[in-house]
Order: C-alpha cells, then sequence, then structure tokens
C-alpha cells in the first residue's frame, strides 16, 4: 500500500509500504492485504495524531479515486509512445519493489550461511528475476531531466542531494520496468486492457502525488507548484524517474524536492532484527508531544544521518525549553518583578533609537551589547522564515536559541530585581527592561507556533496575545523604539498557568519499538 498525505498547502509526504510486502506479510499473519493495510493505515493515523502533525487530506492506493488517476496517467504515457511491452531481467529486490544494477549489490551470505547478493544500501537480500513486462523509455527523459535540473537548481534541496542526481544523469539511465506479471502480484492495479499485467508500485505510489489534488480534471489549481518531502533512499524514484514520467504524460516536474537523511541510534541504523527501532508513541509518552517534536526538528539536519539516544533528548529539551525559554517567562512575568501583571511601557529615553550602537555613551541606560542583542531579534523572523522555506528547520531552531541566550543574557546583566521602584527614573528602566524581554518572548513563541504547537500556545497566552496576532506576516518587534505605537502595551497579561515547560526526568530504559502491526 502507499499512504499519503498533504502537510501543507503545497507539501506533501509518502509514506510507504511495498506491494509484494504486503502480500507476503498478509499471507504470513492469515489475513489479506486489505485487511492489513487497513491496520498500517490505522497506525500512520495513530502516529500522526499523536504528533499533532496536521494534514488536508490523507489518501490510500486502494481509493476508487486514486485507481481511476493512474488508469489515466497509464493511458497518458501509452499515448504519448512512452511504453512498450519487453523482457526484463535483472537483480530484483522484494522489499525495495526495484531493479538493482550490480554496481548496488554486495556480496554476503544468508542466514544458512549461503553466498548471496544483497542491496548496497540497505542490506536486502535480491533474487535474479526475468519477466515479460511494459518498459518505460526512460533513456529517452535523460537530456529533458538533465536541463530540467540544471535550469531549475533549487528543484531538489539540500544542495548534495541535487549533485547526487546530477552524478545519476551523467551515467547510463536504462529503461525502466513499470509491471509486473500478474500471476506475480495481485494486489495492484492492473495495466489497462491487459488483465496479465500489474502496475508497478512506484508508478502506482507516485501518482498518488497528483490523485490526491484532483488528477485528471482539477490538479491544476496545485501542479506543478508543490513540494515533495522525501527520505534520502527514495530520492532516485522522486528525482529521476518520477519527473520522467511526468514529462512523458505532458505534466511538469514539481518545484521542489525536499530531501532529508535518516535517524541512526548510538551510530547504528534502526533495525528489528537488532531491536534498536525507537517508538515514538513511547518517546510522546516520555517527553511529550512538543519535546519530542523540538528535538526532532532542532537536531535533524537534512544533509546528513543523525544519531538519535534518549540522554541527548533530555539535555537538549531541559537546557532550551525548561531552562532557557521557560525560565526567561518565568522571572519576567513574576510578581516580584512585574507587580502589576501587565505588558508595561517602553521607554525612549532609557532605550532611544541610534543609527550606530557602537556609539551610545550618554544616550541613555542601553548598552552597545544591548543594541547589538536588539538587531539580532529584530532580524529573527526573516532568518527563520527563509530557512523554513529552505527545508533547514534546525538552522531557524538555532537562530532562535541563540536569541533566547541573549534575551536571558540581557535579563540578568541589568538584574531588574535590583532597580529601585521608587526612583521614577530606575522605574522607567526597569519597565523597559521587562518590556523588551516581553516582546523577545512574544516574537519567539509566535516563530516556534509549527515546532511547539502547544508550548507556543501557553507562552502567547501567557502574554495575552491573542490569536489573530499570532501571524508570521503580521509580526512586529519593538514598535516603540521604531517610534509606532505598540498595542501591548498596559495590557494586563494572561492567566499564570505555571511552569512553561517541566524538566524532563532521564529516561531509566530506551525507548524501543514494541508495536505489532
Amino acid at each position: 500500500t502507499n499512504e499519503s498525505f498533504s502537510a501543507t498547502k503545497n507539501r506533501s509526504r509518502q509514506l510507504w509500504v511495498p506491494k509484494t510486502s504486503i502480500q507476503q506479510a498478509a499471507a504470513a499473519a492469515g489475513t489479506s492485504p486489505p485487511e492489513l493495510c487497513e491496520r498500517v493505515s490505522s497506525l500512520f493515523h495513530q502516529a500522526l495524531t499523536h504528533a499533532a502533525v496536521s494534514f488536508t487530506d490523507f489518501t490510500r492506493t486502494s481509493e476508487p479515486r486514486h485507481q481511476r488517476a493512474v488508469r489515466h496517467f497509464w493511458g497518458a504515457l501509452r499515448d504519448g509512445g512512452a511504453l512498450y511491452k519487453g523482457s526484463y531481467e535483472g537483480w530484483y529486490c522484494t522489499p525495495e519493489e526495484c531493479f538493482l544494477p550490480e554496481s548496488q549489490l554486495a556480496e554476503r551470505r544468508d542466514a544458512q550461511g549461503r553466498p548471496c547478493k544483497v542491496s548496497l544500501e540497505t542490506g536486502h537480500q535480491v533474487h535474479w528475476t526475468k519477466e515479460e513486462n511494459y518498459m518505460f523509455r526512460l533513456s529517452a527523459f535523460q537530456d529533458p531531466l538533465r536541463k530540467w535540473l540544471r535550469d531549475n537548481p533549487q528543484a531538489i534541496s539540500p544542495y548534495p542531494f541535487y549533485q547526487r542526481v546530477l552524478h545519476w544523469l551523467e551515467e547510463d539511465l536504462p529503461d525502466l520496468s513499470v509491471s509486473r506479471e500478474r500471476s506475480r502480484l495481485q494486489w495492484g492495479i492492473p495495466v489497462p486492457s491487459d488483465s496479465t499485467q500489474t502496475i508497478y508500485v512506484w508508478v502506482d505510489a507516485l501518482v498518488n502525488y497528483l490523485s490526491v489534488v484532483g488528477y485528471p480534471e482539477t490538479h491544476g489549481e496545485w501542479w506543478p507548484a508543490v513540494h515533495h518531502v522525501v527520505g534520502k533512499d527514495i530520492l532516485k524514484f522522486h528525482a529521476v524517474y518520477w519527473p520522467a514520467l511526468l514529462m512523458a504524460a505532458g505534466l511538469a516536474p514539481p518545484e521542489r524536492i525536499l530531501v532529508h537523511s535518516h535517524w541512526t541510534v548510538h551510530g547504528q541504523k534502526m533495525s528489528k532484527s537488532l531491536g534498536n527501532v525507537i517508538d515514538p508513541f513511547a518517546c510522546i509518552g516520555q517527553y511529550t508531544v512538543d519535546g519530542f517534536r523540538y528535538f526532532l526538528l532542532r537536531q535533524g539536519v537534512p544533509e546528513r544521518d543523525c544519531d538519535y539516544y534518549d540522554e541527548k533528548v533530555v539535555k537538549v529539551v531541559n537546557s532550551e525549553l525548561a531552562d532557557a525559554l521557560g525560565g526567561l517567562l518565568n522571572r519576567s512575568t513574576a510578581l516580584s518583578i512585574n507587580p502589576s501583571n501587565t505588558y508595561p511601557c517602553f521607554s525612549e529615553s532609557c532605550f532611544p533609537k541610534v543609527l550606530d550602537y557602537r556609539e551610545t555613551k550618554g544616550m541613555g541606560r542601553a548598552s552597545a551589547e544591548d543594541y547589538e542583542f536588539v538587531a539580532s531579534v529584530a532580524s529573527l523572523p526573516l532568518q527563520v522564515a527563509n530557512y523554513f522555506e529552505g527545508f533547514q528547520i534546525y538552522k531557524a531552531l538555532e537562530c532562535i536559541a541563540l536569541c533566547v541566550r541573549q534575551t536571558n543574557s540581557f535579563f540578568q546583566r541589568h538584574r531588574p530585581w535590583k532597580l529601585n521602584r521608587k526612583d521614577p527614573a530606575e522605574q522607567l528602566w526597569l519597565d523597559t527592561i521587562i518590556h523588551v524581554t516581553l516582546e523577545c518572548l512574544r516574537v519567539y513563541g509566535t516563530l516556534l507556533q509549527p515546532v511547539i504547537p502547544h508550548t507556543a500556545d501557553r507562552l502567547l497566552s501567557r502574554l495575552a496575545v491573542e490569536p489573530e496576532e499570532r501571524g508570521l506576516s503580521s509580526l512586529t518587534f519593538l514598535a516603540r523604539y521604531n517610534g509606532k505605537s505598540c498595542p501591548f502595551e498596559g495590557r494586563q497579561l494572561g492567566p499564570d498557568t505555571g511552569i512553561l515547560f517541566h524538566r524532563l526526568e532521564k529516561s531509566r530504559q530506551p525507548q524501543i519499538e514494541t508495536k505489532k502491526l
């Protein structure tokens, strides 16, 4: 089966389980492929719900709308002369549903000690297979694919994966088998006008990107302004085969393909045989949904595999969410510091606007370091928006974490708890310190909404920021510093709901996957 959901207005994610594997697994479990797929689909739904991942659609290849789209797509390939019937033989990998060239194979021994060939990348065993199938004229699209990528250097990112695809396109690009004998694979969509063949799983699966946006009637409202989010192990299917299939069917390739690497555990690839597969349900229960989301997005670098271990989760989340962000909110809203429980006023005399912050002597209470810090926070929304758009979420969170540390330093540097409230000048400076700190927190809460939605909501509610004031496009910072009015000044803060993010306890045992399909 193939599960797909559109996670944002134009980004879609494929969750793929090979049809042959499903057919074999269902037989081993004494159930039918549809029943097994229903259970698998339910697990995906549960995982998304637990992780607070919203989506506009969740489609399955068993749905009539998708099967109709696949048959229409196949017809477009056939009518365009991109298909022919021929004999195909080679090393076939059942778990990956593809033929592999000798260059991607290695010699190993199976469980009985017999020599066998396996995929270099995944370690899955391959078997020599010979079939009469429908073939796709992939070789005819080598030059069009090269031109597409050279004309669109942002089509695949991060850049190392763009380079990898260009390298593939410099090698031979043999025609692609796009069907399997029906006698071998009953679980799938039959080839139109040829009931002896089943459409190849990857052609079937990839068309999900079209069927979910209304292909063949209304897809033009979305296509090709779409972004695919894929794992590096299925890059060739998405960045070589899929664009070529689309061109052959008279459609443009997707606007962008965003590629991510994998998580390892203590330096090893996750594997059921090693017993080190991390259970996301257990992690969410242990670290909270926001804590786990923050860790994965903060530490996940798309360009390379990243290592997971429980101690790292606890360290990162406690340091950056519980201590730095939560501590800052607690200190700046404490009744001992802010007894009126309001968003205090900003004083231009204490923090005057300057053209060169290195020449601030005698111009107020703010130091050159304060001006540098405020400039960093002012530039943060655009930085974060660019990093989000560039699929560099970890860099966006790195910038936010740095600014949170700078804000804590600003607050600590000026020791507002030491200021004399009875002195009007001191009170002005105290209010300004708190105002700047709350403004920073408002910016951080707004920017963190896609990453830690529940925590960001609590933070913004504590600052009395209304739902309609939480958008990125209308985000302002220190309006009074720039000579404009601030709608938050004098506003009563929201209710104190306690600690923003509780510190995590070190896990007694690793969060190993125990769920069974």
